[in-house]
């Protein structure tokens, strides 16, 4: 089956699908003014395939199909590093901003593919053969999917069955012959009025009294009973000049609520089998960080080249202190493309014939990324100056009357002409100091897991032997740890 083109995949989102925006319910998506820019950008994954020059990194063939390298199955670390290559490029196209639309989807199908294998081998399941229909259906029909995996969580305090609702993680409330209904709600779930599917995992470890809520699943979004509730979205009617990237491309965020969602048990890929929770929001978060850690290079790229050529435009190049800000963005920059390099290379083998991004690696790079992301956008604002708040906008520089004294107060060092200076300073403020900017403070920040989960994640995968035989060397055995593997250390891992 061929690659879908931009206008299948909008014709695909016109179904009956329950989306609301600002309190009311969209007819169609792809004809809502507020939803257009969101669409738009959903559609990239589509329109960059069938680019010529993007062929190589966006496709590949697999039993004579061309299909999506986004559903390249991770057999092998240079899989991996290709599909780096692909979410790095995929981002780079879009000005910095990922479309989430089939990357996140296809990190869930990994892991729902190697969780799968342990869950049928301790309960007798098919959850595997599901598994692979499903991602079969997918990939040659060249579907978007999205994922659901965060739960409103009620009370963070007490455990899913503890809560005083029941409704505050997704949980299965009816288990029939044909398949389960589930009910709840998920929060921040990311560009899925845009999908055709949307899968839903568990959020966290869960007890034998959790059991119920144990539940990983794939539905078509159109699913009676399936509501998204959408958060605020971009002005579409602001110019390309004061919004270049918030403008062109940026995601939809949603609550996700499950009003007694009926799922048929060929789409059920875990219904009760609690103790392998745990290892699938892992499994899943290690793919789905190594997919955040290769789109937020192009953004690393982007800063340092605006920090440069504003510097530039500005006459401070040459300053000491500007040129040590340049060098931190370079060492954040250069940093996370080795974490990067690092996680493919040194994959691990995982069940089911797929290799695991390094964990250590991985994490490292998204605690390095989102730690340091605040320290980022002050540099850049702070090489930029107070302009990038100040500076006139698109209908300032168009005017006959204003326009000539916009154009002569505004010229840069060396000449730069005052549209090029005034481009970089919205650039600069669309990044970092718009409503979009002040949305990547906080996504970078909780997107993937927060600081705290990577640095736990890092610390359950790192092998301690060498450390501590290092210290022994010195002083001698340490009966008090006696450690000869990562698994004598069940207090630090």
């Amino acid at each position: 089956m061929p690659l879908r083109t931009v206008k299948q995949y909008m014709e695909g989102l016109r179904d009956s699908r329950e989306v609301y925006v600002k309190g009311q319910r969209v007819a169609d998506v792809t004809q809502h003014p507020d939803l257009a820019i969101c669409i738009g950008h959903g559609a990239n994954a589509y329109s960059l395939a069938h680019e010529p020059e993007l062929r190589e990194t966006f496709t590949f063939e697999q039993a004579g199909d061309v299909r999506n390298r986004h559903f390249e199955p991770l057999t092998s670390p240079d899989a991996l590093r290709r599909r780096s290559i692909l979410i790095e490029e995929h981002t780079r196209q879009a000005r910095s901003t990922l479309n989430l639309t089939k990357a996140v989807g296809t990190d869930a199908l990994a892991a729902l593919h190697a969780t799968s294998v342990a869950v049928d081998r301790e309960h007798g399941t098919e959850y595997g053969a599901r598994v692979a229909a499903f991602r079969e259906r997918c990939a040659s029909g060249d579907l978007s999917l999205v994922l659901a995996q965060t739960d409103v969580k009620g009370d963070r305090s007490l455990a899913p069955h503890q809560q005083p609702d029941p409704d505050m993680y997704v949980h299965i409330v009816e288990r029939r012959s044909d398949g389960i209904v589930v009910r709840g709600a998920k929060a921040h779930t990311t560009m899925t009025p845009a999908a055709d599917e949307l899968i839903v995992l568990p959020t966290r470890a869960m007890s034998e009294s959790d059991a119920d809520y144990a539940v990983a699943f794939a539905i078509p979004v159109a699913t009676p009973g399936l509501r998204l509730i959408c958060g605020p979205l971009p002005d579409h009617r602001r110019s390309e000049l004061e919004a270049p990237v918030s403008g062109v491309n940026i995601e939809m965020e949603t609550l996700t609520v499950f009003d007694d969602v009926f799922v048929p048990w060929e789409r059920v890929f875990l219904a009760g089998e609690f103790r392998h929770a745990a290892a699938l929001a892992t499994t899943f978060a290690t793919f789905h960080r190594f997919t955040a850690i290769s789109y937020k290079l192009p953004f690393a790229e982007l800063a340092l080249g605006c920090a440069v050529a504003m510097a530039e435009l500005n006459g401070t190049a040459k300053a000491g202190h500007v040129r040590e800000k340049i060098g931190k963005l370079v060492h954040y920059q250069e940093i996370l493309r080795a974490c990067i390099h690092g996680a493919w290379a040194e994959a691990l083998p995982a069940e089911g014939g797929l290799f695991l991004p390094n964990p250590v690696y991985t994490n490292t790079a998204k605690f390095h990324f989102a730690s340091q992301f605040h320290d980022v956008v002050r540099i850049l604002q702070d090489i930029a100056g107070g302009m990038m708040i100040t500076a006139p906008g698109a209908a300032d520089l168009a005017s006959p009357e204003t326009g000539p004294w916009v154009r002569k107060y505004l010229q840069g060092a060396a000449g730069t002409d005052a549209e090029t200076r005034l481009r970089l300073l919205h650039l600069i403020r669309d990044l970092t100091a718009s409503d979009f900017g002040g949305y990547n403070l906080v996504v970078t920040l909780h997107g993937e897991g927060s600081l705290q989960a990577q640095l736990l994640q890092t610390l359950r995968d790192t092998d301690l032997t060498a450390p501590l035989a290092a210290v022994e060397r010195i002083i001698g055995p340490l009966p008090a740890i006696a450690a000869t593997s990562p698994s004598a250390l069940p207090v630090l891992r």
